[in-house]
């Protein structure tokens, strides 16, 4: 699988795109006015302790407080506070190494008894504000590198379980070992697998780099302050995700891309050429398909392919529910109960791609279509498992119930994306929205796909102005369904018919009807 990273950098901010084999499956908004993203560190204000929820509500500076509950204290937590203690009296070199690890804290404790009324706390936060709710803090601090972790306050060293061997496992924790400062903890990151030592120490030196920062930040420090910042979001998103699959990086912003390239030359030297720079007249989202996709899949119905079936994604109070249908597809030889096994699998690969690229949280409803065969709800059950391994967010899937029915509750982390999939209706003044044309000629090549395998001419009949945009140029979108479907796609005007609509006639001038 190959993968793209597609960067538009606007006065607004940033937007990433992540390609895999051309196909959009994440998208991210980083704009300048964020100040609290995931990893940011905080010396910060506990505002409320509630015994009750057994959490408090600390201060941060947004305009919320943020929320922290006991189980995200960390075993570690009085020595966090001790070591926070120190660092702000400037007794703090950057190193632990005299530091007094304190004892754990109890795992079901409540919070009103480890945690000191109205006093400052070391944070970082776990979740972005997401709609009316505050951050979501956790007292465990960790650095991530791109092949390693650093977690202060203790001297364990685990590895990544997707690392599958064994000895490869042990290598990595001995070499760990040997390397990490003390009364510091590290996690060995999957994409450490076959590294060498100096690789790792390289990455940990930089970590231990970090968090030299952030100690000298705290001296002296009062509450609210940020002491360490995450790398931004596209940096990020480049750690994580970097690995021999990713074919290229693409941004249209000179100065990210310089940005990007010394990133590159300390996370990887060896990737380094990957960082494309953009230099065309259309909008660099338009230019690799990625503003027709969005359209396409944040819209309430999403199209499956050219077979005719779609998804439609509703929100409601409670949960996500997405509803799988048929559509106009044509059966196979083998029956209904095949042709809605394979209707439902194909549905499963789009539900999975919907989810990771809405960052849909909390309950999901799939409505599956019907199956009898409780062989074929296996396979898609175990279908709809396997496409989410790739998925990062903490997720469960049961399998279908009897009604063709799949829950799936999936955590969700980061703040909703609002995606504008309508275009403002030429012919109303301003005052409206339609369907956008790029989604509306899509529409029209599947209907044109399904009809074209039982009639042998068509007439289109559209708008006067959607006429003209499908006509428009030498390489046109009729010049191309003409090519694609070998004969030759007849168009005309109606005015009768709204801007967002269309209809098929046969050669004897009757209405085709789509079920």
């Amino acid at each position: 699988m190959s993968k793209e990273l597609i960067i538009h950098s606007a006065p607004h901010g940033v937007d990433v795109a992540l390609l895999e084999d051309k196909k959009l499956v994440e998208l991210h908004q980083e704009r300048h006015s964020n100040q609290f993203q995931v990893g940011d560190i905080y010396l910060a204000k506990i505002r409320k302790v509630m015994p009750g929820l057994n959490a408090a509500f600390i201060d941060i500076g947004y305009e919320r407080d943020a929320f922290l509950h006991y189980t995200d204290l960390s075993p570690d937590f009085k020595t966090l506070l001790k070591f926070t203690g120190q660092a702000v009296a400037g007794h703090s070199d950057g190193t632990l190494n005299k530091l007094d690890i304190q004892p754990e804290i109890q795992k079901g404790g409540n919070i009103k008894d480890v945690l000191p009324a109205k006093s400052n706390i070391l944070v970082q936060i776990l979740k972005e504000p997401i709609s009316t709710k505050g951050p979501r803090l956790t007292c465990e601090i960790t650095l991530a590198g791109r092949y390693l972790v650093l977690s202060p306050f203790t001297n364990s060293v685990g590895v990544s379980r997707k690392i599958d061997s064994a000895e490869e496992r042990k290598r990595l924790k001995v070499l760990v070992e040997s390397l990490k400062p003390k009364n510091f903890g590290v996690i060995v990151r999957t994409v450490a697998e076959g590294k060498d030592s100096r690789t790792l120490h390289e990455d940990l030196l930089n970590l231990e780099a970090r968090w030299a920062e952030m100690s000298a930040n705290l001296k002296g420090a009062q509450p609210v302050k940020k002491v360490l910042s995450e790398v931004d979001k596209t940096s990020a998103l480049i750690r994580d995700i970097l690995n021999p699959d990713f074919e290229r990086i693409v941004t249209n912003s000179p100065a990210l891309a310089k940005e990007l390239e010394q990133y590159i030359s300390v996370i990887a030297p060896d990737r380094k050429g990957i960082i494309n720079r953009y230099n065309g007249n259309t909008p660099l989202f338009d230019h690799y398909g990625i503003t027709k996709q969005i359209k396409s899949t944040f819209s309430k119905k999403v199209e499956i392919g050219t077979s005719g079936a779609y998804l439609i994604i509703e929100k409601t109070e409670a949960c996500h529910v997405i509803d799988v249908n048929s559509g106009h597809r044509v059966a196979n030889e083998q029956g209904q109960e095949n042709n809605a096994l394979q209707a439902n699998l194909e549905a499963a690969d789009e539900v999975a791609r919907q989810m990771r690229l809405r960052d849909l949280g909390g309950i999901i409803v799939v409505d599956f279509i019907d199956m009898k065969s409780s062989e074929n709800k296996r396979l898609v059950f175990e279908k709809m498992r396997e496409l989410m391994t790739s998925d990062k967010a903490t997720h469960t899937i049961l399998p279908l119930s009897k009604f063709n029915l799949m829950e799936i509750t999936r955590e969700r982390v980061k703040p909703e994306i609002q995606i504008n999939t309508s275009d403002e209706c030429p012919t109303c003044a301003g005052s409206g929205t339609i369907k956008s044309t790029l989604l509306l000629s899509d529409d029209i090549e599947s209907d044109l796909t399904h009809i074209l395998q039982t009639q042998s001419k068509v007439k289109l009949y559209v708008h006067p102005i959607i006429e003209a945009y499908l006509k428009r140029g030498l390489f046109s979108i009729r010049a191309n369904w003409s090519w694609k479907f070998k004969q030759w796609i007849r168009i005309y005007p109606n005015e009768n018919i709204s801007f967002n609509d269309y209809k098929f006639f046969d050669e004897n001038d009757e209405e085709i009807i789509l079920e």
